[in-house]
């Protein structure tokens, strides 16, 4: 499969309307991640990326995401799953779960790679790298759980506020205006959600 830009053109073709959405059975989901970890099958891999591409996206938008950041991180997943297919462990799970944690992992890595003072707490989340395997998959795998949960145990528009901030990148004046709130409650309402995060995230440390 192509790397870099290439690969990411490639995967943005595969979002022309014209394709058609498969219709796969959670046999054909294991056949064909399958054949993509045994011989880096193209077609079966674009099948995967029709069929979870639009499920994935459309869960990062629920999430917050706008729709060229969810489309981002779509790609970000998808290229995961190419690199990682061998990974997959039938008994651990559907591919869905497995795809389904990748994409919460690549959600809660931008927000950890985004953070910064004085959230510099949220960076000891070290999720799953691109050589991580076996137990450190899984152990990876466990704390994005755990780092999702949490997120979505805020209220919504703590939230939101957290995801704009980190995902986003944006000032909170620009948070303030995109919310229609007061600075002032933009202010506050990050400090208490960032307090909540901290509490519930020292177990991952």
């Amino acid at each position: 499969m192509q790397k870099g830009a290439d690969m990411r053109a490639a995967l943005r073709a595969i979002f022309d309307p014209d394709c058609a959405v498969p219709d796969l059975t959670m046999e054909d989901h294991r056949m064909l991640i399958a054949r993509v970890a045994s011989h880096h099958d193209r077609d079966a891999f674009q099948s995967l990326f029709l069929h979870f591409g639009p499920r994935v996206k459309s869960v990062m938008v629920k999430a917050g995401a706008d729709p060229d950041l969810a489309e981002d991180l779509v790609q970000d997943v998808m290229m995961t799953v190419w690199r990682k297919a061998g990974l997959y462990a039938p008994e651990r799970g559907a591919v869905s779960t497995w795809v389904y944690t990748i994409a919460r992992n690549a959600r809660v890595d931008r927000l950890r790679r985004a953070s910064s003072q004085p959230y510099r707490d949220l960076e000891g989340l070290d999720l799953a790298s691109e050589d991580a395997d076996g137990e450190d998959e899984a152990f990876a795998s466990q704390r994005a759980e755990h780092v999702a949960k949490v997120l979505d145990e805020l209220p919504d528009e703590q939230r939101r506020i957290i995801e704009y901030a980190f995902i986003h990148d944006m000032a909170q004046s620009e948070i303030a205006a995109k919310l229609d709130l007061p600075l002032g409650t933009v202010k506050s309402r990050m400090r208490l959600a960032y307090m909540k995060l901290k509490g519930k995230l020292e177990v991952l440390k």
